[in-house]
């Protein structure tokens, strides 16, 4: 399946053999990409709503747009 929004097809693909659901699959597949154990980033408690959304959008959350910031960490932290 090529999807432009998916960044690691062959991840992807694996979670989906693994019964992973199509949202989730991306989300980890995309997050994979440039997520380190260990790494710099703010907390999302710390992030602005903004960046929040951009980081949804990225990993393909659906409904990101109707989410509270409150909304959004939790799907950000449920990939």
């Amino acid at each position: 399946m090529s999807d432009s929004k998916i960044q690691n097809e062959e991840q992807y693909n694996s979670l989906l053999k693994k019964g992973y659901s199509h949202e989730k699959a991306v989300g980890l597949a995309n997050a994979s990409q440039t997520d380190q154990k260990g790494g710099n980033s703010k907390p999302y408690n710390e992030w602005t709503k903004e960046e929040l959304y951009q980081e949804a959008r990225r990993v393909g959350i659906q409904g990101r747009s109707y989410m509270s910031k409150k909304n959004l960490i939790q799907s950000l932290r449920n990939i």
